[in-house]
């Protein structure tokens, strides 16, 4: 049995791509509420707030906006999870001879695609902002993206397991997902908040998501609203943390068989 298998990987991320792809209002949903944060909470707040060098209020939480869109469609795509036990999906994944390792990086490969189309729909809003990036920062963007998804979705997929029921889940999920939206520095530096809160915030894999996005969306914003720590930390913290979670994910898959 082949610890990686790219026929199981490439089965599981097809099936649940054709799923995001024939549901329609998800794809509308989930572009819908980053639209809301930005124009709505990004515009009405740029009327109290004023960022350093010129920058928009809107600009500032927009890469903010983009961790936002990856978290909710990460954590949800974890949801198939729940749906396949409970039609018998998982239970013939399981009983199957391909390894745990295959099927988590199957499912957090699938969350990683929708999550990233999603993302790079809201990029595409940059010019609108008066947001100026080149081609290589815009790349850097959408590898990040890719990044944070998977993290993301290797972290839902952890949650997912210890679950039978989509109620249950979907209780624990809206638990989890506003505090780690509001505690990534999102909407304002992490830097900014009490000592508590910021410690909070450095255990929160989606605060070096957004840092990191914040380097490539606006190089040259120095001062109170520039990252709060370097983009090789933000990257090396994002791929550890993943790499935890893809592991802590197989094993438990490992006992449930």
């Amino acid at each position: 049995m082949k610890l990686i298998d790219l026929n199981v990987i490439y089965v599981l991320v097809m099936r649940e791509f054709k799923k995001f792809v024939r549901a329609r209002s998800r794809l509308f949903s989930s572009v819908a509420r980053p639209l809301i944060w930005l124009f709505f909470i990004g515009g009405g707040m740029s009327r109290i707030v004023t960022p350093s060098d010129g920058m928009t209020y809107t600009q500032y939480i927009f890469p903010g906006i983009l961790g936002m869109t990856i978290l909710f469609s990460s954590i949800f795509a974890s949801i198939s999870i729940i749906w396949d036990k409970e039609f018998g999906f998982m239970r013939e994944i399981l009983v199957a001879p391909v390894s745990r390792v295959s099927i988590v990086l199957g499912k957090s490969m699938s969350g990683t695609a929708v999550s990233t189309v999603q993302a790079v729909i809201i990029l595409c809003l940059f010019p609108f902002l008066g947001i100026h990036m080149s081609f290589v920062n815009v790349l850097g963007v959408i590898l990040v993206c890719m990044l944070v998804s998977f993290c993301v979705s290797s972290f839902g997929i952890v949650l997912a397991t210890f679950y039978d029921s989509y109620e249950s889940f979907t209780v624990i999920m809206n638990f989890i997902i506003m505090p780690m939206f509001f505690l990534s520095g999102a909407l304002y530096p992490v830097k900014h908040l009490p000592a508590a809160l910021r410690a909070a915030s450095k255990l929160n894999p989606l605060t070096y998501g957004v840092d990191a996005l914040k380097h490539l969306v606006n190089p040259t914003v120095e001062g109170p609203m520039s990252p709060d720590f370097t983009l090789a930390l933000d990257l090396a913290v994002v791929a550890s943390m993943t790499l935890v979670f893809v592991v802590v994910a197989s094993l438990v898959f490992e006992r449930k068989k």
